[in-house]
């Protein structure tokens, strides 16, 4: 293959997913030089690829809500305008970093030559019948270096040895949102009822980031997710619930916070990509794949917790992961 010049990268969500196909657009535009992207995303996490200097084109799609409804879709003829767009530009690479039929599907759609994981290293082995340069990339590694290596191999350079860069546009974020400072900003949200750290356990870890003469930042999502951040603050006494804020604006809270605490979500990754330190709590799920990286994070789980008896709490996995254990994590970062 000649050097590229114009690449489509499909990887259309989760907000995780997105944020770790980043530090891959860094060692590539840096290992072939004008290297230009476009990029093929669902239409809510639209902001986030814009943030990469390397990106010209973010183009959306919408299959959550499209599947909703495909005969309102067919009706609306948005299934065609973007199969247009998609279709107007002609690419020296189109790489699926998905892995999943709907993204090879969705790559199918464009005019250039091919490129995903083969059907042993792809989440859906059916995707890779829809690439004409299905690439093996070995599945018992952190999901960011594994995309570094799908570009690596599909684009023809040697992969850097130093640890991936997500290299975001900090100037693109809004600054001063929060007057208050320092902060701590608590990521208490997530879509697993059993990835949610206790409500009691936040509520006191509040108490001590106040104690420490921080006051708390809580971003929310949902409705669901506001009335927590509201009784969170409520026990705390320096807090403030964010208003409803586009991502771009979370963004520009968490750089500028001292620290962070999260649960596994999105908003987590964000926050390492961003490099703002950071103390991920892990309890069903485990961060050797897909965990925060980046600069600065630290990941707690339960092996780093003490055993015995515990009072009960909801989830109950997070028992032994008391406010004490995550405040002498996260006093180090916030130190850092």
């Amino acid at each position: 293959m000649t050097q590229p010049r114009h690449v489509l990268v499909v990887k259309t969500s989760s907000m995780g997913d997105i944020i770790h196909t980043l530090p891959a657009l860094t060692d590539a535009a840096s290992a072939i030089p004008g290297l230009r992207f476009d990029w093929v995303v669902e239409e809510s996490f639209a902001e986030i690829p814009a943030w990469h200097p390397g990106v010209d084109r973010v183009i959306p799609v919408a299959v959550r809500r499209w599947r909703k409804s495909l005969l309102q879709t067919w009706k609306s003829g948005e299934w065609q305008q973007f199969k247009k767009t998609l279709g107007a530009s002609n690419y020296d690479a189109v790489i699926d970093a998905q892995g999943l039929l709907k993204s090879a599907f969705i790559a199918r759609k464009a005019k250039g030559p091919r490129f995903g994981l083969d059907k042993q290293s792809a989440r859906e082995p059916i995707a890779s019948r829809f690439y004409q340069f299905p690439q093996a990339v070995p599945l018992e590694q952190h999901a960011v270096e594994r995309v570094r290596q799908l570009f690596a191999r599909s684009l023809a350079y040697v992969l850097p040895k130093t640890p991936g860069k997500f290299l975001l546009n900090k100037d693109k974020f809004p600054k001063g949102l929060i007057k208050d400072k320092p902060y701590v900003v608590f990521v208490h949200g997530t879509t697993w009822p059993t990835k949610h750290w206790p409500e009691n356990y936040w509520c006191e870890l509040a108490q001590k980031v106040n104690q420490a003469g921080l006051q708390v930042v809580l971003p929310w999502g949902n409705d669901h997710e506001k009335a927590r951040a509201e009784r969170i603050a409520n026990a705390s006494g320096q807090a403030t619930v964010l208003p409803k804020l586009s991502l771009a604006d979370v963004a520009g809270v968490i750089c500028e916070a001292r620290a962070a605490v999260a649960v596994d979500t999105g908003l987590g990754h964000l926050t390492a990509a961003l490099e703002t330190p950071a103390v991920s709590l892990y309890g069903p799920t485990s961060p050797v794949k897909v965990g925060a990286y980046g600069t600065g994070q630290k990941h707690l789980t339960l092996e780093h917790c003490p055993t015995g008896e515990f009072p009960a709490t909801n989830p109950g996995i997070f028992a032994p992961m008391t406010p004490d254990v995550v405040w002498r994590a996260l006093e180090s970062q916030i130190e850092r």
